[in-house]
């Protein structure tokens, strides 16, 4: 707190009254101007330190050479992973002292993404969030110059030394091991966006344990991550009625799938079991209330504050494993 002795914050003419300058002056040191003196600049900043007087981060970058500050470059950050990964971080990187600075980039405009890089840069940042699900973004990123240690929370093998990420070809196995273990083999899989790596990896983990069992498998329906996606396919679906279960890749879309079982008079999981992915906050009161795979966001978060601020983050880290939720919608199959 920025205080004089008498409780009141200390502002920028007491610094200019400490260090017998202008107040101009001590702006011009704030917005490190070329045209003054060094000896001027340091008892300025000596009167700062003595009166702990820190306006803004960039007053304080000035005083101790540190901004205290993680960047966040995200793309999609609407949806709920990307916002949760966010929060989390925000969270760990409070509980160390520092501050996060946000840059949210276009994933379709190439250009927005070394703009935003360059915005966060300027705030003198310690460290690098890359919150991007989007193949193209990680492809640009690889090829600019990030002179801080960053980490990127996507599986990939284009930045793979950078990586931290919940093992997401794991928790699409837990899913659909969880169906196969009730019987069921005539499963579908409601899969996200192609060019969402999270969306590449549920669907992959989904045809390696369908294989695994030797199920033949039908290709796989790519949707948008939306309620209105999963409503839409699922009455396309059960026009057919040819599956018993279905996983969804994530939680919104298996809601919509779930009204779409309810408008065509089944029952879920009498007629159609369901798993999503994400557990969203609403996932236990959707109904019936949804199995799914739990991704541990705050544990995301610490860890990744963890490694910029405390280790390399070149080094090697391991995933993080899902946990799968069992709740009322999914039960063993019935016979088609």
């Amino acid at each position: 707190m920025s205080e004089e002795a008498g409780g009141r914050r200390a502002s920028i003419r007491d610094v200019a009254r400490l260090a017998d300058v202008s107040h101009q002056t001590v702006s011009r040191v704030l917005n490190d101007h070329p045209s003054i003196r060094p000896e001027t600049r340091d008892r300025v900043l000596a009167a700062m330190q003595e009166l702990s007087y820190s306006p803004n981060r960039a007053a304080r970058a000035l005083v101790t050479s540190r901004s205290r500050t993680i960047g966040i470059l995200a793309a999609s950050s609407t949806q709920y992973g990307p916002a949760s990964s966010i929060a989390a971080i925000e969270a760990a990187a409070q509980a160390r002292g520092y501050w996060v600075s946000t840059a949210n980039i276009d994933a379709s405009d190439p250009q927005s993404i070394p703009d935003g890089l360059s915005y966060l840069m300027a705030q003198s940042i310690e460290g690098l969030v890359v919150i991007a699900p989007q193949v193209r973004v990680i492809r640009v990123l690889a090829a600019q110059a990030v002179d801080v240690p960053y980490v990127t929370l996507q599986s990939t093998d284009i930045d793979a030394g950078h990586t931290l990420a919940v093992d997401q070809i794991a928790g699409a196995r837990l899913a659909t091991r969880h169906l196969i273990e009730l019987g069921h083999r005539s499963i579908y899989h409601l899969a996200g966006p192609q060019d969402w790596m999270e969306a590449e990896s549920r669907m992959r983990g989904f045809l390696e344990e369908m294989s695994a069992w030797d199920i033949s498998t039908t290709a796989p329906i790519l949707g948008d991550w939306t309620a209105d996606f999963g409503y839409y396919a699922g009455r396309e679906l059960l026009g057919y009625r040819d599956f018993t279960a279905i996983f969804s890749s994530n939680d919104q879309m298996a809601l919509g799938l779930l009204h779409a079982i309810r408008d065509e008079g089944l029952d879920c999981p009498r007629d159609v079991s369901i798993v999503g992915f994400d557990d969203i906050p609403e996932a236990g009161h959707f109904w019936p209330p949804l199995t799914t795979v739990r991704q541990d966001f705050a544990e995301l978060g610490r860890r990744c504050v963890e490694l910029l601020l405390d280790g390399s983050s070149s080094a090697t880290v391991p995933t993080l494993t899902p946990d799968l939720i069992v709740r009322s919608s999914t039960a063993r199959a019935a016979a088609l």
